[in-house]
């Protein structure tokens, strides 16, 4: 089958590409499958117009134009769908029902309906996007959160099928109508390989940014984006970790948005605990395995918002993965994921004193951390392996193949077979497509220069985009 992934951003710094759709391509083309990813690295510009294939993934980053308000919006998506119909596609799979991808999903939507193309076509969401989701937390204009809310809603109820990262998705899919056999929870999970159980000699670890040696004494890890939890709870917990266990240090892997980490040290001062923080920032993915090794337990601290219940956290994985024994908060996946006093420790949200317990019993408890990480990493390297996932994504793609089969043979027999149904009327197609018409004419010389690119972005961006903080699990882990 041949497969056409269309993304909303690129691989870098945001992750959802680079951590959910790429590695499922990648298991799909293991199966036999021909995959390409298309994207607008519009958070990478250097990307522009660059293609490469990865373990057999064809990888295509379109050229981005100079930017030009909306002209530039629909030259991106144009670009984004005339090279998925170049590959003729048997199915175009839309990762994020928003931004370029929600655009492209759009018009191959318009386009099924006069019948111009046969492609199926997938919506994927791995994050709830509207209010509660990331429109409260993006710097977003009231108009952009509008619209994207839309939107949102519009792709997920629009499309032959969808793929969801959550349970909590999936609920909410359904909540707005959509028939649940054309809904398909697939979670993030991990590409087994060897470096999984890679080993990483504490006492072989050096910490750049002190020259304080904390090898021995207990360490609790916080890896994180900040936006999650609380600041003022981490920190209580700390406190009463300390009260218990005195000589615990507090490894904090990870940078905030806005900058959180600085109101996290400026508490730690306040609380006078400031000492047993390490604080490290964000660090290269290849360097996160020695950090993890010298964790004794990880926190995952977890509030009860929309935007956590549907959201599939791909750094509680990443923790899990390595074999650290985590005690979380139970909201959304987290759930999913971590079985209690099995494969790591839930903790009611909310409940201060209970997770600051947990975390005290496993400090304390060298053999129960050692059961609890060995089986986190089991479960996740096992039960969450891509290659498995891949397959109920085969699923979703074989149902609409046989579906789309018995229609076009029904109705070629003349019987009365109905095909998928869709919200808007077919008579609104001329007026969506006007426009791209107009991106077309635009976008006709394709060969811009990277330097011609490059003028709307003075050198500290650049800079910023090019060593900037990965996303969430939106944003990579």
């Amino acid at each position: 089958m041949r497969i056409a992934m269309i993304g909303l951003f690129g691989l870098r710094p945001k992750g959802t590409m680079s951590v959910r759709a790429l590695p499922l391509a990648r298991a799909l083309v293991a199966k036999g499958h021909e995959v390409s990813v298309i994207m607008p690295p519009w958070s990478y510009p250097q990307d522009s117009g660059r293609e490469w294939e990865e373990d057999g993934v064809s990888i295509r980053n379109v050229t981005l134009p100079p930017r030009f308000p909306l002209i530039s919006y629909l030259i991106i998506t144009w670009r984004l769908v005339r090279q998925a119909l170049a590959l003729r596609p048997d199915v175009v799979h839309c990762f994020k029902p928003k931004g370029y991808a929600g655009l492209a999903a759009m018009v191959f939507w318009f386009l099924k309906k006069p019948g111009l193309i046969k492609a199926r076509l997938v919506v994927d969401s791995d994050d709830w996007e509207g209010k509660g989701g990331w429109n409260e937390i993006e710097p977003y204009t009231g108009l952009q959160k509008r619209l994207f809310a839309w939107q949102e809603r519009w792709g997920l109820t629009h499309g032959d099928a969808l793929t969801v990262a959550s349970r909590a998705l999936e609920t909410i899919v359904w909540s707005l109508g959509v028939a649940p056999g054309k809904v398909f929870y697939v979670p993030n999970g991990v590409v087994p390989s060897s470096e999984s159980n890679t080993q990483y000699p504490i006492s072989n670890i050096q910490y750049p940014i002190s020259n304080i040696q904390f090898t021995d004494h207990p360490t609790v890890l916080l890896y994180t984006r900040f936006f999650e939890f609380a600041v003022e709870r981490v920190v209580e917990i700390f406190r009463r970790v300390l009260d218990q266990v005195p000589e615990a240090k507090l490894l904090v892997v990870g940078k905030g948005f806005f900058g959180e980490e600085e109101r996290l040290k400026e508490l730690m001062r306040e609380a006078r605990i400031a000492d047993h923080l390490v604080y490290v920032g964000w660090v290269e993915p290849d360097e996160l395995p020695a950090y993890f090794a010298a964790a004794d337990v990880a926190i995952y601290p977890y509030d009860d918002t929309l935007i956590n219940r549907t959201k599939c956290a791909v750094k509680l994985i990443d923790l899990m993965a390595a074999g650290v024994p985590v005690v979380a908060d139970d909201v959304g996946q987290n759930g999913e994921y971590v079985v209690h006093g099995v494969s790591g420790l839930l903790v009611a949200t909310g409940d201060t004193d209970a997770f600051a317990g947990r975390v005290i019993e496993l400090l304390r408890d060298e053999g129960l951390r050692a059961r609890l990480g060995e089986e986190a990493q089991r479960r996740i390297l096992e039960e969450f392996d891509w290659g498995k996932l891949a397959a109920r994504v085969e699923e979703a793609y074989r149902i609409l193949d046989e579906f789309y089969q018995t229609f076009n043979g029904a109705r070629s027999q003349g019987s009365r077979v109905a095909p998928p149904r869709f919200a808007a009327p077919p008579f609104l197609a001329p007026l969506f497509l006007a426009p791209l018409f107009l991106a077309w004419w635009f976008s006709k010389d394709e060969d811009l220069s990277k330097e011609a690119l490059l003028l709307d972005f003075d050198a500290p961006q650049l800079d910023e985009l090019q060593h900037g903080q990965e996303g969430d699990d939106d944003l990579q882990a």
